[in-house]
């Protein structure tokens, strides 16, 4: 069992950065793929980042490539989200997620959820 709780959530203007936070607890975070995801209301959860155990592979869905960076801290068992140059349209519900196994595929097979944070971008 894996206990995730994101926070770092806010408001934020169009252009800013904003950083997110997912503290994990239970087993062993250090062998785990985190991943994040969004989700607006009426939404498909949408795949946003994701993170190999070791932190040597990252994967990023298109639209926030050279944007938004994901990163790991074995140490403190947290995963970090750091968004930046934020559009109107990141904003959503940011969940962390967790799995063990491969982190191939990125976007899928995750078996423990966050309860998510708000991301706000304002004009």
């Amino acid at each position: 069992q894996v206990q995730l709780v994101e926070s770092g959530g806010g408001l934020v203007q169009a252009g800013g950065s904003l950083a997110l936070s997912c503290a994990a607890s239970g087993r062993s975070f250090s062998s785990t793929v985190m991943g994040w995801f969004r989700q607006a209301p009426v939404k498909e959860r949408e795949f946003v980042a994701a993170i190999s155990w070791s932190g040597g592979n990252t994967y990023y869905v298109d639209s926030v490539k050279g944007r938004f960076t994901i990163s790991r801290d074995n140490a403190k068992n947290t995963v970090y989200l750091q968004m930046g140059s934020l559009k109107l349209e990141d904003t959503d519900v940011y969940y962390c997620a967790a799995k063990y196994g491969s982190s191939r595929p990125p976007e899928a097979e995750y078996a423990y959820w966050g309860q998510g944070t708000q991301v706000t971008v304002s004009a």
